[in-house]
């Protein structure tokens, strides 16, 4: 794949949908482990929020302080 064609648009997009998929997955994670689904869509909702300032907090240490890959 060319990477020259490769828009922000669609990282916006990937970063979304994966968003999706992995709320999805922890919901019926603890759906399943609990045995409730109001279980699972609180700990679901919970993650959402948590996972999305973990990652940018992740992300800005990379950025910042992390120089592995990076070419000198």
């Amino acid at each position: 794949m060319n990477t020259t064609n490769v828009t922000r648009k669609r990282h916006i997009a990937k970063a979304f949908s994966w968003r999706v998929v992995g709320t999805l997955d922890t919901f019926l994670l603890g759906w399943f482990l609990s045995g409730s689904m109001e279980i699972g869509a609180a700990i679901g909702g919970a993650e959402v929020i948590t996972k999305t300032f973990l990652y940018y907090f992740h992300e800005r240490a990379w950025y910042n302080y992390i120089t592995f890959g990076l070419k000198k």
